[in-house]
């Protein structure tokens, strides 16, 4: 992918003094909404802000690690989701090959189990997933209202797995539980969107930051216990049934994103470093800009210009004045 056009006009008032300080910079830009947007952010403050030369290049989690890690390119994830790639991520960073800039570049972020904000206003005592798990008649299955209906995650996914184990470690089929599969993602997405645009009932499985949870202020349920431990959870609960004999019950394990560099590019990267090693996203404003994102049908690129313009207060602690000067005569 070629280096963005809208930084064109501004990368030209830039010196060539500027660019021999920070250089060329690769950055991954992943293949869903918030990683698109951060890494387009990223691109217009390097480029406009501190004069680096920028390319954007398609990439997924796991192929644009397997990238970094015996290629050396690109040189920055963004929005590395670390439990996709953990064990061998350790391996690569204790060897010295990657390094982690930033840990937590998005707060609040995570997956589990969520209500609609009308559930939680109707029944603010029932606040964990343990005791809504004592009330199955106030989520009626659309098949069988005799049954709760906890809505998963669709064949073929990976949380699939893991919801159909945490389903067995609550013991919710006892509970007098049934878990829905949603059949796709849009079903699943349209399961959840139907009932909070209801101000219906609704529990099941998503993550943030999403464009769904900042649409509809999705609420996300405390388990009531505590993380079981990672035997439990990548021993078992991310396994196949016949592979998790005894699922115990825990909390969602903790979702860690990154943002991860090269060995030369940390040693190399001078001002871009420095910038990636501090910018911090709000959970709250990163699902606004992906609602913005899913409303507009707007491009990462489109929705970095919208933020540039519009989150003046938060980008602009992250940068120098003379850089926050610069990237708004760009805009």
């Amino acid at each position: 992918m070629a280096k963005m056009g809208a930084t064109v006009a501004g990368a030209m008032m830039l010196s060539g003094a500027a660019y021999a300080e920070c250089g060329s910079v690769q950055i991954a830009e992943m293949n869903w909404a918030s990683a698109e947007f951060m890494a387009n952010v990223d691109a217009f403050i390097l480029e406009n802000g501190y004069g680096c030369d920028v390319e954007l290049v398609p990439g997924a989690t796991t192929t644009t690690f397997a990238s970094m890690d015996e290629k050396g390119e690109p040189d920055v994830a963004s929005e590395l989701w670390v439990n996709a790639v953990r064990e061998p991520l350790a391996v690569a960073m204790e060897e010295g090959r990657l390094h982690s800039l930033l840990k937590g570049p998005i707060t609040d972020l995570g997956e589990g189990w969520w209500v609609t904000p009308a559930f939680k206003e109707k029944h603010p005592e029932l606040d964990t997933v343990l005791k809504i798990l004592e009330h199955p008649e106030l989520f009626p299955d659309s098949e069988d209202p005799s049954k709760g209906a906890l809505v998963g995650c669709p064949a073929g996914w990976g949380c699939q797995l893991a919801n159909a184990n945490m389903f067995r470690a609550f013991d919710m089929e006892a509970k007098g539980w049934k878990l829905v599969d949603p059949g796709s993602g849009a079903g699943l997405d349209g399961s959840m969107a139907k009932a909070a645009e209801r101000g219906e009932n609704w529990f099941g499985y998503y993550w943030s930051p999403t464009a769904l949870v900042g649409k509809y202020d999705m609420q996300p349920v405390d388990f009531g216990v505590p993380f079981a431990g990672a035997e439990n959870w990548d021993g078992c609960i991310v396994k196949a049934e016949q592979d998790c004999a005894d699922p115990k019950p825990s909390s969602w394990t903790h979702s860690e994103v990154h943002t991860v560099v090269t060995d030369e590019f940390k040693k190399q990267g001078g001002i871009a470093v420095d910038y990636l090693s501090t910018r911090i996203f709000p959970g709250a404003t990163m699902n606004a800009m992906l609602v913005y994102m899913a409303d507009e049908q707007a491009t990462g690129e489109d929705a970095a210009i919208e933020f540039l313009l519009t989150q003046g207060d938060l980008w602009k602690a992250w940068v120098s004045e003379d850089a926050a000067a610069k990237i708004e005569a760009a805009l």
